[in-house]
């Protein structure tokens, strides 16, 4: 039997206690985890495969590469650039998986207000396998109109984020 690893979540940010939540995941043959990591990490290349990103930017220096402590912003599902902190950066090594989290905030009026947390946890798998499992957690009115959509865009646009990452570390 083999188990897999599962992400690590802050008590704020657990599944299921916001107002939206949702969970992606693949897996793959034929790429590694290093090479999924540097295409997740390097900020420069999500417009390339990933059509929901805009406007990242560094306010305080650094980048284009995320690291841990890292402050930055992006623009996503229409909401103006949110204010993004690198939470949890490690890199996936022998028998470790690549775990990344950021939180992301907007502030506002109650109807604009969001606090999520991102999740990214990138592992190799025996027989020349990769997983990738990105989760997210939302707090605010923004993100419980988005939870009643149907299909849930936050779903279809991490799916979309995880076919495009796969597809660029395929090349």
């Amino acid at each position: 039997m083999t188990m897999q690893n599962a992400i690590d979540w802050p008590e704020k940010y657990l599944p299921g206690t916001g107002d939206n939540f949702v969970s992606n995941e693949v897996i793959v043959k034929d790429i590694t985890a290093a090479r999924v990591w540097h295409h997740l990490i390097d900020t420069s290349e999500w417009e390339g495969y990933y059509d929901n990103v805009a406007d990242i930017s560094f306010p305080q220096g650094g980048g284009p590469e995320l690291k841990d402590d890292l402050v930055f912003s992006f623009g996503t599902f229409g909401f103006p650039p949110l204010a993004a902190h690198v939470v949890e950066f490690q890199a996936p090594a022998e028998g470790t998986p690549g775990r990344l989290s950021w939180t992301a905030k907007q502030d506002g009026t109650p109807q604009e207000r969001l606090d999520v947390l991102h999740a990214w946890l990138v592992e190799d798998l025996p027989g020349g396998r990769v997983r990738i499992l990105t989760q997210e957690t939302q707090i605010g009115e923004p993100a419980a109109a988005l939870a009643n959509e149907r299909p849930n865009p936050m779903l279809n646009g991490h799916q979309a984020w995880l076919d495009g990452l796969v597809g660029a570390a395929a090349k």
